[in-house]
Parts: structure tokens; sequence; C-alpha cells
């Protein structure tokens, strides 16, 4: 028995040798096979002079996908020119098998306000805090993403206790470049002047398929497929109850920023969100400065009042945050005198020891590795801090939902009602379906109801506010009232950091009612809209044409799209009401048939169909040949143009400034387009301004501008019958004196009758950092087709001008003025009085030419449609 006993030991102590060893072998197999950073790229990232590309970086992750059981890689969507994009998660092996079922229970805390108090405890219980890092939205920030295989093999390699505790309480959650195509430029050029005489220098053009540094402009309106994808995560995915988006910024300041920000704040965002912030960012401060590293900063310069970064989520209730790091040359070392730190902007006067900046940094040499090293402290405070407040966090969540439906139910405004007849019924439609992109519930009514006089109709769009997203609802559907603060009780206001306007109604040019009171009318009267919202029916007869009104933009892009088609179309020009129909004038009448199914499939909204001519005037449109003048210059403006032209079915042909010398424009185009740019830069390839010339950091090749002949040559163009439009800062071009060659032996100057007179203006008290202005339009002229006889604009440190009486074969109408009163529509503007009476829109005549200036962007980021069909119209002329 003794012996048997014996055996059995044996065979037990054999057996757990060889499980021991399995699993030892197989942990030192699994730990073998994560590579590290320094094997797969071939340098150690944050190497002087050494970056990687996009696909290298999703390589990487993807092999840690693949080796590390800490690891789960999914894809979000796409960049605008195509690549994948994708979000990574890092957590405790047991929180990555568990996903799916942690991120139903993100979304019951996040969106169910009916949760009882016992399932709430449980969910919190269960949940994990989901902590969302963007990097690098801004491509010339390079240090976020080339910092993160550093973070990522840390995080999944550490036998640390601390460590595995935070991936057990916390899932990272990154995006591993919120701009790959950017990302990949700003490379590809750095890598091109590396070791040159232009290392580091600025890259020409965007660093995006359109908007460049506006991409963090973006997260209200979501025109691009980046941050689509982006917003994506938080509004309707997965939902993080935590987010920090990591940028860079100049060199000569503080080394890094964290929130809490600096005032004025969003007043629409509940206290939480906002004391959340400062728990972060105080134990963010102390933990880097305890590792030594010196000039960390918080409530610094930038505000929170604007939503149009990935901050919109705080809208959202995500306790959403930001950091920024003092830049290299992307990757090449700069030393900084001790004398040359300096701080700028609000919450620091100067550049010394103070509450905002305890520990200074002292100056010296400024390497990528140095803000790399901020950038893996900073990441790993801010997944300590979401461990230790765990439960308080998922349960700040659930409360902050409830709290905001039961305000939505109690507290005016209860609810917004949209009408289904709008002047721009398709804006209607691109609304609808924009909230619905942000996690916003979209109903209509369902009979019609009678309150103070106003009847809303079965159909209408009706948005209540008892939604857990309450916030976002209500600060993009109402008009916005800057909240002023000042440094000192009567002192100087605090200035805005970005623009003080972004109502979606206003900005699209679409009529909402806030409904205060009586809302029990409006109880059990709704229902669900069907997504994606379209208003369009097909015919049900046969029909050889359609009639498109001039009052929606949607008509124009289906306009555009027919004429690059082929298509017969005619512009009306006249009013037309006969056999119930009606249009204004400046619709189109599109010749085409059903089997024009992808024309008809640009509308959202339904045309008159036509199987008969209608007895009106009309002219032939054709599709003219567009030239878009776009600098090297990071020209965001021209890169949204371009955007918008696009999306609407508009050809074009970009010239660089030194291009036009040897463009055969009159034999090539109809048509030159310039948006916002400095006279200077499209002149002399140079910023200037009256007491300063600046220094720029391109690469030679790319200083380069029109230059006077180039100049000329534009002059000689319109006065021969060409068009051109300009805008902003550009229509300084066509402002007084003027020099042409009308022939080898013949110059001749002229003067166009219009200046810009914005500096007296400012010299007056008149300011307006971004705000809606309303102007008033003379609707007898066709560049105002489709528009009502008020419009607002959006208005940033713009031109205004004055005209007078014109001489030879010159003239000018003014076709929009600022009001003398009532100006301010959303926003803020100071001593709006000066702008009263003042010209914002005027048209020129030059010889057989034409020219539209605008004072303002009439396709500011691809946000202000109520102002398209200005350009589209100019387009026609």
């Amino acid at each position: 028995m003794k012996f048997l006993n014996h055996q059995i030991f044996n065979l037990f102590v054999v057996m757990i040798v060889v499980i021991t060893t399995s699993v030892l072998n197989t942990s030192f197999v699994t730990a073998q096979k994560i590579p590290t950073p320094t094997e797969h790229f071939g340098f150690y990232p944050g190497t002087d002079k050494m970056l990687f590309d996009y696909e290298n970086l999703i390589s990487y992750l993807k092999k840690l996908d693949e080796v590390s059981e800490n690891v789960a890689m999914k894809k979000i969507g796409h960049s605008p020119m195509g690549k994948p994009m994708y979000v990574m998660f890092i957590s405790s092996a047991k929180n990555i098998q568990n996903l799916d079922k942690l991120k139903e229970i993100n979304k019951e805390l996040a969106l169910n306000p009916n949760l009882t108090q016992k399932e709430q405890k449980e969910y919190i219980h269960q949940g994990k805090v989901f902590f969302l890092f963007t990097l690098s939205m801004h491509s010339n920030e390079v240090a976020p993403s080339q910092a993160l295989p550093l973070i990522a093999y840390e995080l999944i390699t550490s036998a640390d206790d601390a460590i595995q505790k935070q991936l057990n309480d916390v899932v990272y959650m990154v995006v591993p470049n919120s701009n790959p195509d950017g990302m990949n430029m700003i490379v590809n050029h750095y890598n091109k002047y590396k070791d040159t005489k232009y290392d580091g220098s600025s890259m020409p053009g965007v660093y995006h398929k359109y908007v460049g540094h506006d991409n963090n402009r973006d997260f209200v309106a979501l025109t691009q497929t980046d941050t689509k994808a982006i917003s994506n995560l938080f509004s309707n995915e997965w939902f993080p109850q935590v987010m920090v988006e990591k940028h860079q910024m100049g060199s000569t300041g503080p080394r890094f920023y964290v929130d809490p920000p600096h005032d004025p704040i969003a007043e629409n965002i509940d206290a939480g969100i906002w004391n959340w912030m400062k728990v972060f960012g105080s134990r963010t401060v102390t933990k880097m400065t305890e590792e030594g590293l010196a000039g960390v900063t918080h409530s610094y310069l930038y505000d929170d009042y604007w939503p149009g970064a990935t901050a919109t989520c705080i809208w959202k209730n995500v306790i959403g945050m930001l950091t920024e790091a003092a830049s290299v040359k992307y990757a090449t070392p700069i030393y900084i005198e001790p004398n040359e730190l300096q701080a700028s902007g609000k919450g620091m006067g100067e550049y010394k020891k103070s509450i905002n900046m305890p520990e200074p940094w002292e100056g010296g040499w400024w390497r990528l590795s140095d803000l790399m090293k901020y950038e893996i402290s900073s990441t790993k405070a801010y997944l300590e801090t979401a461990s230790i407040h765990k439960n308080e966090i998922l349960k700040f969540r659930n409360d902050l939902c409830k709290k905001e439906v039961e305000k939505g139910r109690t507290e005016a405004p209860y609810y917004y009602i949209f009408p289904i007849e709008q002047h721009d019924q398709s804006e209607l439609v691109h609304l609808v379906n924009l909230l619905n992109e942000h996690g916003i519930k979209i109903y209509e009514l369902k009979k019609n109801i009678l309150i103070d006089q106003t009847t809303f109709s079965k159909g209408d769009i009706i948005i209540p506010l008892a939604q857990p997203f309450r916030a976002f609802i209500k600060e993009m559907l109402e008009s916005q009232v800057f909240p002023a603060r000042h440094y000192t009780p009567g002192g100087e206001m605090i200035k805005p950091y970005d623009i003080t306007s972004w109502s979606l109604p206003l900005h699209k040019g679409v009529k909402v009612f806030e409904i205060n009171q009586k809302k029990e009318l409006f109880e059990n009267s709704y229902q669900l809209v069907d997504i994606p919202y379209n208003l369009f029916t097909p015919s049900a007869q046969e029909f050889n044409a359609v009639l498109l009104t001039s009052n929606y933009n949607n008509s124009y892009q289906a306009v555009f799209a027919a004429l690059k088609n082929g298509n017969k179309v005619e512009q009306i020009l006249e009013n037309y009401e006969q056999d119930g129909i009606k249009a204004p004038k400046g619709s189109f009448v599109v010749y085409l048939s059903k089997n024009d199914e992808a024309l008809l499939n640009q509308l959202n909204f339904s045309p008159v169909y036509l199987d008969h001519n209608i007895n009106v005037k009309t002219k032939p449109v054709k599709l003219p040949r567009i030239a878009l003048i776009e600098s090297y210059f990071h020209p965001m403006d021209a890169g949204w143009t371009r955007y918008v032209f696009d999306t609407y079915n508009i050809p074009f042909t970009v010239l660089n400034p030194d291009e036009i010398k040897e463009a055969k424009l009159s034999k090539d185009f109809d048509l030159i387009v310039i948006p916002d740019e400095q006279k200077s830069v499209l002149i002399d390839g140079e910023y200037k301004s009256e007491d300063r010339q600046y220094f720029m950091k391109y690469p030679p090749e790319y200083l380069k501008g029109m230059g006077n002949e180039g100049y000329e040559k534009l002059l000689k163009f319109i006065h021969d019958g060409g068009k051109a439009i300009a805008w902003r800062n550009a229509t300084a071009l066509f402002c007084g004196m003027q020099n042409i060659e009308l022939d080898k032996n013949k110059k001749e100057t002229f003067e166009f009758p219009v200046k810009d007179i914005s500096g007296g203006l400012i010299k007056a008290g008149f300011s307006s950092p971004g705000s809606l202005l309303r102007i008033r339009l003379d609707t007898n002229h066709p560049i105002t087709y489709g528009m009502q006889e008020e419009v607002g604009v959006f208005h940033r440190s713009s031109p205004v001008f004055t005209t007078w009486q014109p001489y030879f074969d010159v003239d000018r109408r003014v076709i929009g003025i600022f009001p003398e009163r009532e100006i301010l529509i959303s926003g803020y503007a100071d001593n709006e009085k000066e702008l009263g009476n003042k010209t914002s829109i005027v048209w020129l005549k030059k010889g057989k030419g034409q020219v539209v200036l605008f004072s303002f962007n009439p396709q500011f980021r691809a946000s202000s449609p109520a102002t398209y069909k200005l350009l589209f119209n100019s387009l026609l002329l």
C-alpha cells in the first residue's frame, strides 16, 4: 500500500512538473513572440531623426493583436483617402474576452435612465472604465502616435502589479492615428528633407485630403470620414466614459498642458464633467512632476466653450479632455534658450512658477524622445486615475444620464420642432440625419397640434430634450450667447479660443421652434422617424424632366451632377406658378428619364415631375470650367472649398498661384475661384502685414506667388470676359487701383470701386471672432436666386466693404449689406453698430468680365450651408 501511495505521489509530482513546465514554456514562448518596438521598426521610437509611417504603425499593432491575449484591434472606418482606421483595446485577458458584454454595459450606463439602483450597482460591479485616447489628429504633431508602440508594449508585457490592476479595472481604448493620410504625408515630407538645409521645414499643402489642421473643427458637422469614425465610437457604439485627445503646441512655452481648461467653459455642461477634469488633471500633473517632468501646466490658454473638436463628447456625458505637448521639428531636436521661454494667452501672465505651472522647465535641448516621455507618463497617470475611481466614474455616467433625461422632462426647453415645410427642405433632411449620427433620437408628429396660434403639422420633426445627450441637443439647436468672463471685475474680457457660433438650424437656414411651455400637448403625439431620413418620392407616371427649386441646396447638387452627365439643363428666369406648380426664379429644369437613376438618387426631396414643357422664360445652363487657386501654405479654406465642390459634383482644376503665369486662362477656364488667402501669399508667396514680413518655413520651391505678371494676367482674363469669385482676405486682390496690359503696346490703369474698411471699424471697437451676423440681400440679382431677404453669414475678423461711383468700363452692384441694428444672430460681437449699413457682398464688372466678392467665407468649414447658394449661383453667372 505504501508502495502504491509512493507511486501515485511520484506520478502526481511528475504531472505537476510537466504541467508547470508546459505553462512556463507557453508563457516564455508567448513573451518571445511579442516583438519589441525596436525589433519591428528597426529603431527605438523617439530616436532623433526617425519616424515610422501609418502602415508600419498598424502592422506592429496587428502583430500585438495576433500574439497577445491582452489586445484586440477593430476596424472603425476609413480615411478620406481610403486608409483603414482602427481602434485598439488593451486590457486584461478576461476583459478582452468579454468586450461585447462590457460594450453592452457601457451602453446601459450611458443611455438607460430607468436602471434600478440594484441594476446600476450590478453594472458598476461588472463594468470597466473605457478610456478612449485619440492621437495625432494634427499630423505635424507626431509624438502621440510615435509613442503608442512603447505604451502598448509596456502595458501588455509588464508584470507590475499596479499596471495589472489598472488593466483589470480599465480598458485602454486608442485610435492609433486620427488622420492616417496626413501622417504619411508628414513622414514622407520629413524624410525627403531630413539632413538637408530644410530639415524640419513645413509641409506644403494640407496634411489631409481636404481640411488639414481644421479636422478637429469637424466634430459638429461630421463632414469627413475620419471624424465620423471617431465620433461614432462615443456617440453610438462603445460609449467610453473618459476620453482624451492628444495634441502638440508651440515650442517656447510650457512643455505639457493637461485639462482642466481655462474659462470660458460651456454652460450646458454638467458641473460634474468639469470637476472630473480637475480630478484627472490634478493627479496627472502630480504624477508627471514626481517623475521629474517639468513644465506641466493646466488651466492655461485653452478654453472649452466651443464644441468643434473631439471634446464634443463632453456634451454627450463623457469626461473629455485635452493634452498638448511642446513640439520639436517633427523628429529633429531643437535648443531653447531659457530667456526664449514665454507664456502666451490666458492662465499665465509670465513664464514663472505659478499655481498653473508649479515646476517650470528651464530650457535646453528638447527632443522627440522628451515629448514621448511626457506622452507615456500622462497616459499611465490617466489610466491609474481611472482605475482608482472606477466605480465612481461608472456611477457618474449613469447618474448623469438620469439627470439629463429628468432635466429634459422638467426644465424648459422641452422640445425643438422643425416644420416639414422649410425654405430649404433638403437641409432639414441633412440635419435630421446628422443628429442621428450624433446619437440623438428624432421623432415626427403623428397629428396636428395647435399651440399659441401656431399649428404644428403631422410629419413635422420633433426632438424631445428628455434624452441622455440633452446637453448636445440644446447646444446644437439654440442660438449661441457667448458667456462673457473677465480677468478682473469690470476688467478685460477673456477672449474665446475659437469660434462662437455653431447653431445647426441657423447655420443651415432651417426654421425651428423651441417649446418652453405646454409640453403636455405633445405627450404621446410623436413616433420615431425612419433613418436614413429622406423625403424623395419616385414618380409613378412617365416624365421627361424634373423641375428643381432654387430654394434647395440639394437641387444644385443634382444640377451639377446632371451637367457633368451631359444632361440638358435650363434655368427659369422668373417666378413660375401654373397648373398647381410653383417655382421661384432661378429654379432648374433638368431633362432626363427614369433611366437616369443615378441623377435622381442625388435628391433627398421630391421634385416636380414634368411630362411637358412649361411656359416660362429660361436660359441654358452650362457647366463652367473652374480653376481653383490654392496656395502652398496650409490652405485649409481652399481644402474646404474642394470638399464642398466634390460633394456638390462641381468639377474644378487646382492651380497654385505660381502656375497662373504659364496657364492658358482664357483658353482653359471660364471662372477662377480664389478662396480665403492673404494677397501677399497669392502674389509674392509670403506673408506680409503693414508693419512686418513673416519668415516662411517652407522649402524655397514653394515660396512662389503669381507675381505681378500673373496678377496682371488674372485681371486681363477678367477684362476679356472671364469671371472670378473671391472671399475674405482674397478680396484684397480686387480692391482699388489696378494695372493691366491690354496688348504689347497698351497698358491701362483702372479702379475697382470697392475697398475694405474693416481696419477703421476695428479701431472704433468692432470685433467678431467667429459669429453669425445678419445681412440683407438684393433678391433681384442672379447671385441671390433661392435666397430669402435676410441670411446669417459667418463673419470672423473679415473684411467690410464700401463702394463708390465707377468710371469707364467698370461697374458694381451691392448685393448684401449689414442692417443698421440687430446684426448679431448667434455668437459674440462687440460694437456691432459699427457695421450698420456697410457692404458685405459686391458684384463687379470690368470689360466683358465679372467679379463677385464676399466679405465672409460662404462655405465656412462646410458648416454654413445657409450661404452655399450664394456661391453656387455665382458659379453659374
